[in-house]
Order: C-alpha cells, then structure tokens, then sequence
C-alpha cells in the first residue's frame, strides 16, 4: 500500500512516490498556482518582521578595501 497525501492546493490525493512527477502537488498547475501564493505573499512563514536597521543596511569599508576595490 502506498502512502497518499492531499495536494496542498485542491485537496486531491496524491500518491507520494518517485512517479508522481508534482508531489505533494497533484498537477503542475497546482504548483504553480501555491508558487505564485508564496510570491504574492497570500502565504508566509510566521515570525516576526525584519527590517534592517541603517546599521545594517549598508556595510562600512575599511580604508584596506576600499583600495582593492579601487585597484580593480
């Protein structure tokens, strides 16, 4: 007996094995459309926001590097 598991997007069962070309998705246009959820960010991963300080945005060069990259 196999293991199936319901495709993230429709809820179709899935067969999770190597033939199952888009596991745990059940067709290419289920992945996609969970793909295009994350990059529209309808889904994220919970946590908390982060937004670098002016600190942290920029690195600071030291006078050293500053001169390789000059050399270049």
């Amino acid at each position: 007996m196999s293991l199936k598991v319901d495709c993230p997007t429709c809820g179709t069962p899935v067969e999770w094995s190597p033939l199952s070309q888009f596991r745990p998705f059940c067709s290419d246009r289920c992945r996609l459309i969970d793909l295009g959820e994350w990059f529209s960010e309808e889904r994220s991963i919970a946590g908390e926001e982060h937004t670098p300080s002016s600190d942290t945005a920029r690195p600071q060069l030291s006078a050293e590097d500053l001169a390789l990259l000059e050399q270049d």
